[in-house]
């Protein structure tokens, strides 16, 4: 495969200047302390003295969770390297009453033998829910299902829910503050960004989403990219034989009426195992978008103002499936085949009004325009995955090889007419465009996990990936009955980048401690074409470089039932390009208002800081990160004229203070807040000359559950951001409230009414600064105060275990798809 030759090619592991080899030495001797390791493990049977494969077993300490494991098809379970202490076991098995152990010491064996609901055991029995919110040392665990108002909505709902998480106007989204934020989902990126990213988040049904994980610092496994860190979307998955699953039907109603509809379903049968997500939603909104700008003389008098309102009305539908299978050669050995697809064809229709005022405020003229979009998106992507698990300690190697093609089809229209104040018509134009796009990804990698006698665990890894962007632009203009090609907005536009990857981490816990280090070795080569026409020369670039990424996290127990922790962790990251802000040809919004790339855009790096307390589900942090060359949207106006384009920002400080809480003041209620406070401070040259920018924001997440008799629950929950200044931007307070009840009308269905935005107040403005001789502002007033009915059906034979591929070699570069 041409990804897995560069590799080999271009890698040449570790061969690093001697400064770093000597860093990442003082790394691993520090790891290699050996401290005998101690287990606690068991065998868990039925009454019949039958294995139960797939059992969940959760080590506590206190009423911590400490670690948890699945029985394999033995029944037996194992948990290695822990510390000194007293422990408890838990374990539970759909079917089965739940068990609970007495307290225990390391080096302990358990017989343990479950009996069917029905029966009574002597031990005691366990009922549980688990947190929203979970604490790791390298990542915050969402887990969706425990917020009742997820339920009917999408993935982009669901991430605006998530702590620390903000979604601006444009459908960018940022993890405390910090803006370049990667997705995944199980493990793989999404490749998209921008509109494109967005429209696929809203195609995604929350039913079929189990967890979300927020790294605002991933480990050396993940690729570098992306200087907000990594959100992981992971995806339900039945871990019972026989066939096993879930459906979610749901209705919003807003100012339009939509659907979002899920089902997720495994069947296991001896060796086989076959999995799927499939989805269909419907999307019906609007958007109402006010932008003004005033435009003042070189003396600084006001000269003439325009206002713009843009009705934007879109509707959709999507499709999105996802199949997989697992083939178990043997106890050890593991074969997997996964392919996705995803197709979600949309028409935006735009009622556009611009209207002109002269220097008294009086109107001197008006451009309507009707625009239309019809566009084609679809999106193929095939897995192999291969594992095998050397032995029970934990030694085991994975090969991922994946193949992932986008193809896109839009058509667009710009119908602009003019007129006077007295209705006379002065102009009529006609612009339309056609706007392919093919988009084509190989990657392959590989990982490796060996765990040491001393209770070191180390992970190294190798990944190549190649990706072939062919973007092309045609677009016509029609005057008075004539059509001609408009060149200056036509253009083809071809990328292409390979990278190639290694990394190298080891962690180790001690009775008190926890640490983990890595080092990961990314190589860039780009090259990207401008074909040129009649009027535009051909243009090319090509870039080289290479970076090194460490992470470092360190955890302290401050007492030894883990109830007081501090946490540091550290971490480099970089920002690549998306491959369309590369492009450096006009693409039109509107008359006035257009988007273009920058083939001049270099990467930005950030090196990440967190410092963390923890005490019981009390989590307080700092944080400080500093960005070079940041990647950000920038704005122009040249002769009245509105011009969008990314560029490099030289510098950006980000410092917070963030907190995480969970109480439980009562058995019937739940109370969970997230809230942090920001700095950003932005340095650079610009059009304007030098931009200096800072300003301070906070937001706050509460989250109020009441659980009632007879299987009621209710939950009231909201945020609020203050006002927030980000390099050229000013983003206005926003805020709102949800309200959800959910009645469980047996074991397996439920039934849910979700209100959100109660007050409508979940509004995006704000002013656009540093712009020459103008100023400027926004206001867009979307579909977001809702009414959503949701059912839940679960369905199938529980019958335990099976073993779950989410990773594959495709780690970065589908976020960078942008159409």
């Amino acid at each position: 495969m041409k990804g897995r030759s560069h590799a080999r090619k271009s890698l040449k592991p570790f061969n690093y200047e001697n400064k770093n080899c000597c860093f990442l030495a003082a790394w691993l001797s520090i790891a290699s302390i050996i401290v005998n390791a101690q287990t606690i493990s068991g065998k868990i049977t039925d009454n019949n003295q039958k294995p139960l494969d797939g059992a969940s077993v959760y080590l506590m300490q206190d009423s911590a969770l400490v670690k948890t494991a699945l029985a394999n098809a033995g029944g037996m379970f194992s948990f290695a390297q822990i510390k000194p202490g007293t422990y408890h076991i838990n374990i539970t098995m759909m079917g089965f009453t739940g068990y609970k152990s007495g307290l225990l010491k390391p080096d302990t064996i358990l017989l343990v033998s479950m009996q069917p609901i029905g029966k009574q055991l002597k031990e005691v029995v366990i009922t549980s829910q688990k947190q929203f919110v979970e604490q790791k040392i390298d990542r915050t665990v969402v887990n969706v299902d425990a917020l009742i108002s997820n339920a009917g909505s999408t993935a982009m709902d669901v991430l605006e829910k998530s702590p620390g998480v903000l979604v601006e106007q444009n459908g960018a989204i940022s993890l405390k503050g910090k803006g370049g934020v990667k997705i995944f989902i199980d493990d793989k990126p999404t490749y998209l960004s921008g509109a494109d990213l967005e429209n696929y988040l809203r195609s995604l049904s929350s039913a079929t989403i189990d967890q979300i994980e927020l790294m605002s610092n991933p480990p050396a496994k993940y690729d570098a990219a992306g200087n907000g860190g990594v959100i992981n979307i992971r995806l339900k998955r039945n871990k019972a034989k026989g066939f096993n699953g879930g459906i979610n039907l749901s209705y919003s109603q807003g100012y339009y009426g939509r659907t979002n509809n899920g089902l997720n379903f495994t069947y296991r049968n001896n060796k086989v195992n076959i999995f799927g997500n499939l989805s269909y939603n419907t999307g019906n909104g609007f958007s109402d978008l006010d932008i003004n700008r005033h435009f003042f003389t070189e003396q600084g008098a006001p000269d003439y103002d325009f206002l713009q309102n843009s009705f934007i009305r879109r509707k959709s539908k999507s499709y999105n499936s996802k199949i997989g299978l697992d083939y178990y050669a043997s106890e050890k050995t593991t074969i997997g085949f996964v392919v996705n697809g995803l197709i979600p064809p949309g028409d935006v229709n735009t009622l556009n009004r611009s209207r002109f005022l002269n220097t008294a405020g009086n109107l001197d003229s008006t451009i309507v325009a009707l625009n239309a979009q019809h566009r084609n998106f679809k999106n193929g992507s095939a897995n192999v995955n291969y594992r095998h698990q050397y032995d029970k300690k934990g030694r085991e190697l994975t090969f991922d090889v994946d193949y992932l093609r986008y193809k896109t089809s839009t058509g667009q229209s710009f119908d602009n007419t003019g007129y006077l104040p007295n209705g006379n018509i002065t102009t009529h134009d006609l612009l339309t465009g056609d706007l392919p796009s093919n988009i084509n990804i190989w990657s392959a990698k590989t990982d490796y996990t060996h765990p040491l006698s001393s209770g070191v665990k180390l992970e190294s890894g190798l990944k190549s990936s190649y990706t072939k962007t062919d973007n092309i632009a045609d677009y016509f203009i029609t005057n008075s009955g004539t059509t001609t090609p408009d060149y200056g907005k036509t253009n083809h536009f071809i990328y292409k980048e390979q990278i190639s990857a290694g990394y190298l981490n080891a962690s180790k816990d001690w009775k008190r401690i926890s640490l983990q280090l890595g080092l990961r070795f990314e190589n860039t080569i780009s090259n990207g074409h401008q074909l040129g026409n009649i009027q535009k020369l051909d243009s090319t670039f090509k870039r080289n470089y290479n970076g090194l990424f460490p992470t470092a996290y360190v955890q302290y127990k401050l007492d030894s039932a883990g109830n007081h922790s501090i946490n540091f962790n550290y971490g480099r990251r970089i920002d690549r390009p998306y491959y369309e802000d590369l492009n450096p040809f006009l693409s039109p919004l509107d008359k006035f208002t257009y988007y273009t790339g920058n083939p001049f855009l270099k990467p930005s790096y950030t090196d990440n800081l967190e410092l963390s307390y923890t005490w019981k589900n009390i989590t307080t942090t700092l944080n400080y990160s500093k960005t070079k060359d940041d990647v950000n949207e920038t704005i122009e106006i040249v002769d009245g004229i509105y011009y969008s384009r990314p560029g490099n920002l030289g510098k950006s400080i980000n410092k917070g203070i963030s907190i995480d809480a969970s109480f439980d003041p009562a058995k019937w209620l739940n109370f969970h807040l997230f809230g942090h406070v920001t700095n950003i401070h932005t340095i650079s040259e610009f059009y304007t000359g030098k931009l200096d920018t800072k300003g301070t924001f906070y937001f706050i997440r509460p989250v109020f559950q009441f659980k009632l008799p007879n299987g009621w629950t209710t939950q009231i929950d909201g945020g609020y951001q203050s006002k927030i200044t980000n390099a050229q931007f000013v983003a206005t307070a926003r805020g709102r409230v949800n309200a959800a009840v959910t009645k469980k009308i047996s074991p397996s269905l439920s039934m849910t009414l979700v209100g959100n935005d109660l007050l409508y107040t979940f509004n995006n403005g704000g002013q656009i600064n540093n712009l020459a001789n103008v100023k400027a502002d926004y206001l867009n007033r979307g579909d977001s105060r809702t009414v959503v009915l949701s059912l839940n059906y679960r369905f199938g034979k529980t019958i335990a275990g099976l073993r779950k591929h989410d990773a594959n070699g495709a780690e970065s570069e589908k976020n960078r798809v942008k159409n």
